[in-house]
């Protein structure tokens, strides 16, 4: 299965902890993998190693034109290079961005994609992006949501980011609820490593189930630091847990996350 395996997700959906499981289990460490190591095995799309002579110029002058101009190209160098699959995280939408394609499909294998009740994914992106709980409820619902860096990811909405990745099922498509990873990992984490060919050792699996749990992650956070940690958060591995909406939002948040994705949410059993 050559190309690209992308783990997609909208921003604070389990994208990290995917990575976390499969880099422990491709390393087969008997110890829990580094947190600042994962990278080196499961990294992001938006990174400054694929991109840093892609230009003309250094990378900090070019323009949201220029990468998107560019950015199906170098995913397809990035594939032709890897001799295997290589696992690439990404948080853009399954679409375009000023007329050119975000996610380059012909340099893709397969896909995993994970979605989390929005209700859970708002609180943890006001703590991540250093915002109110209500300005993330306004930043969820809007089309033209994306990150600031220059290598940024375009999000679009919570619903159309859900949407885009899995309104038309395919075989190299596996589609998970994090809730579900959370209440049921040896099914789902293991189910996805023999979908994708990886090792039908149950041993092994279980092992980087361990290594990636929230309660070892968290205790390698704190004792490695991440990288990945926003500087607008104490912690990245934050709590792992679903439902935290039901005492943490008010009533009139929840109404209006559930009037602004409704339509998703009744999908995946959320409503």
């Amino acid at each position: 299965m050559p190309g690209i395996l992308w783990l997609a997700s909208y921003p604070k959906s389990g994208n990290t902890w995917m990575r976390t499981f499969l880099a422990n289990l491709i390393s087969d460490s008997k110890e829990p993998l580094p947190v600042n190591k994962i990278s080196e095995i499961c990294s992001g799309e938006a990174n400054v190693l694929w991109y840093k002579n892609a230009f003309n110029k250094p990378l900090e002058e070019a323009s949201e034109s220029d990468l998107a101009n560019i950015r199906a190209d170098v995913q397809r160098e990035i594939s032709r290079r890897s001799k295997n699959i290589l696992i690439l995280k990404t948080h853009n939408f399954l679409g375009e961005y000023l007329g050119k394609p975000l996610v380059a499909m012909d340099a893709t294998g397969a896909a995993i994609y994970i979605v989390r009740d929005p209700r859970d994914v708002v609180i943890s992106a006001a703590d991540h992006f250093g915002v109110s709980i209500d300005e993330s409820i306004e930043i969820m619902a809007k089309e033209t949501s994306k990150s600031d860096k220059v290598l940024y990811e375009v999000y679009n909405s919570w619903s159309n980011h859900v949407k885009s990745w899995t309104q038309i099922p395919h075989k190299t498509l596996l589609v998970h609820k994090y809730e579900d990873m959370l209440e049921k990992p040896t099914e789902i984490f293991g189910s996805i490593t023999k979908k994708l060919g990886i090792t039908k050792d149950d041993d092994r699996i279980q092992r980087a189930i361990k290594h990636s749990s929230f309660k070892t992650l968290q205790e390698l956070e704190q004792k490695q630091g991440f990288t990945e940690k926003s500087k607008n958060s104490e912690r990245f591995f934050r709590s792992g847990k679903s439902e935290q909406w039901k005492t943490v939002l008010t009533n009139k948040q929840i109404k209006q996350i559930e009037k602004d994705h409704g339509q998703q949410m009744k999908r995946f059993g959320y409503l």
